[in-house]
């Protein structure tokens, strides 16, 4: 069963444009595989911002903090800026967005 997170964030629904334009580009690269990414989705609800993602490995939390150093992972975020703005403005890392799963189901 992969890992999946959800990050919650504030984001003008006039940027949806150009915040998938970066993450296209982005997974493009090695980058979603070093990361153990298998699947990422973006949805937008009045003014916020959710980037569903989900991983190969069980802790997909630690191969997104090992990540925060490459260049490109530095790029994007920076690239991502004017677009995303923190829910919780004592947010520090994408670890203090993420949403806490409270229920699961899935078929069997």
């Amino acid at each position: 069963m992969p890992y999946s997170t959800l990050i919650v964030a504030r984001m003008n629904p006039a940027s949806a444009a150009s915040v998938s334009n970066l993450f296209e580009s982005f997974d493009r690269t090695e980058m979603p595989h070093l990361m153990g990414t298998q699947r990422r989705e973006l949805f937008q609800f009045h003014g916020l911002y959710f980037h569903l993602q989900d991983f190969t490995e069980m802790d997909g939390v630690s191969t997104v903090e090992a990540a925060k150093t490459d260049s490109r992972f530095i790029q994007i975020s920076s690239d991502l800026r004017p677009y995303i703005s923190p829910f919780d403005p004592a947010w520090r890392s994408p670890k203090d967005a993420m949403a806490q799963r409270f229920y699961h189901w899935e078929t069997s």
